[in-house]
């Protein structure tokens, strides 16, 4: 998908230990939303301490355009922490698997929790909400 608009998510992965960093990262990512200097970003969620759909692990989500993929890796490269980024296509099986890029080790999800291919209930999501 090259469209610079097309939906992505990211979902920054934290235990007891590094919450104080997802912290930091979601308040810079905030920062960065609310000032307009990264338009792109179009949702930040709050921290999970518990597991949400099919991640089984505390972690927070935060929704962009493609155009800002190069920024955000950087972001959380930077921050240290695991996550999970996947743009946002009809088959959320596919985003969270084949379509996905993971930055630190990777994470087991509960992928029965997913849509099946052709559905995708986070598409309606995308820029307004998380789990």
């Amino acid at each position: 998908m090259s469209d610079k608009n097309a939906p992505y998510h990211a979902h920054i992965y934290y235990g007891a230990e590094t919450r104080a960093q997802a912290e930091t990262l979601r308040h810079r990512l905030s920062q960065l939303m609310v000032s307009g200097e990264m338009p792109q970003l179009l949702f930040i969620g709050q921290l999970k301490d518990y597991k949400a759909g099919p991640h089984p692990i505390p972690q927070f989500e935060f929704h962009y355009l493609k155009e800002a993929l190069p920024a955000v890796l950087r972001l959380i490269e930077d921050s240290g922490l695991t996550a999970l980024v996947h743009p946002l296509t009809d088959d959320d099986l596919a985003d969270h698997t084949s379509l996905a890029h993971w930055i630190g080790s990777p994470i087991e999800l509960d992928l029965t929790t997913l849509d099946p291919p052709g559905k995708n209930q986070g598409v309606a999501r995308f820029g307004k909400a998380d789990f």
